[in-house]
C-alpha cells in the first residue's frame, strides 16, 4: 500500500526529473536542483540518490552535477512509440500545404540532430523535395532544425553548436559562427529562414513548437523554389507557420493531460 510519504517522494522525484530534462548534458548541481525544486537540501539529496540507484539520473563525482540517466532515455524511446506526434501535426501540415501550395515538413529533435518525421506536398507542380522522411541533419542546418536550435536556451545551444561544428562545412561551407548568428537572427525574427544552404534554388521557412514542459522538440517548415518565396511571402508563410505550431502545441498539451 502506497503511503503519503511514498507519494511525496514520487512527486519530488518527478519535479527533479523535469528539472534534469531541461539541464542538458552539463546537468545541475544539488544546490541548484534543491533551489529550483523548492526542496530542503537533505530531501533533494535523498530523492536524487534514489533516482541514481534506479538509473533515472547519474551523478558525476568530478563535476558534482546530476544529469538524466540511461533509464530515462530508454523510457523515452519506449514512450515515443506511444506518443508519436505525426498524427497531431498532420492536420496543420495539410492545411499549410493547401494554403501555400508548397512542401511542408515536420522535423523533431534527436540529440544533436533534426530528423524529418513527416512531409506533406502542396499542389504547385515544381516541388522542393529537399528532405526524405527518416533523414537527419545536424541541428541548425535546415530551416526546421535552425528553428529548433534557435529556441533552445543559450548555454545548451552553444554546446550543440560546438558539437556539430565539424560537420557544418559540408552544408554550404557553414561555420559555427554563421550558425550562431543565424540563431540570433531567427530569435529576433520569430522564424528561421534559409536559402541555398542545402539545395540550390530553394528557400525554406521554419518555426519551432514546444512540449508541455516548454522544451523545443520539433518544428514545421515550408520549402519552395526561391522565386516563389520573396521577402513579403516569407513573412506571410512565417505567420501561417506560427499559427500552425500553436495548434500543434495545444494538441500536445491535451494529449499530455489524457
Amino acid at each position: 500500500m502506497k503511503t503519503s510519504s511514498d507519494a511525496g517522494s514520487l512527486k519530488r522525484g518527478v519535479v527533479l526529473l523535469k528539472l534534469l530534462a531541461t539541464a542538458g548534458r552539463k546537468g545541475l548541481a544539488l544546490t541548484e536542483l534543491a533551489t529550483k525544486a523548492q526542496l530542503p537540501h537533505p530531501s533533494a539529496h535523498r530523492v536524487l540518490g534514489q533516482l541514481v540507484a534506479e538509473k533515472l539520473a547519474v551523478h558525476s563525482t568530478e563535476t558534482r552535477r546530476y544529469r538524466l540517466g540511461p533509464l530515462a532515455f530508454e523510457l523515452g524511446v519506449a514512450g515515443s512509440t506511444m506518443h508519436d506526434i505525426r498524427d497531431l501535426c498532420d492536420g496543420a501540415m495539410s492545411e499549410l500545404a493547401r494554403e501555400t501550395g508548397d512542401t511542408v515538413y515536420l522535423v523533431v529533435r534527436s540529440g544533436f540532430d533534426a530528423v524529418c518525421m513527416h512531409r506533406r506536398e502542396g499542389e504547385f507542380p515544381i516541388r522542393a523535395l529537399v528532405l526524405e522522411v527518416g533523414s537527419r541533419r545536424p541541428l541548425g542546418v535546415g530551416a526546421g532544425g535552425l528553428a529548433i536550435l534557435a529556441a533552445i536556451p543559450d548555454e545548451e545551444r552553444a554546446e550543440i553548436i560546438e558539437r556539430v561544428a565539424p560537420s557544418l562545412p559540408a552544408f554550404g561551407k557553414l561555420t559555427a559562427q554563421d550558425l550562431a548568428e543565424a540563431c540570433q537572427l531567427s530569435r529576433e525574427e520569430g522564424s528561421a529562414v534559409i536559402q541555398n544552404r542545402v539545395s540550390l534554388g530553394v528557400r525554406a521557412v521554419g518555426v519551432a513548437f514546444h512540449d508541455s514542459m516548454g522544451q523545443a522538440v520539433g518544428a514545421l517548415s515550408v520549402a519552395a523554389l526561391t522565386q516563389r518565396i520573396n521577402q513579403r511571402r516569407t513573412q506571410q508563410i512565417a505567420g501561417l507557420l506560427r499559427k500552425a505550431t500553436q495548434e500543434v502545441e495545444v494538441l500536445m498539451r491535451k494529449r499530455t493531460r489524457v
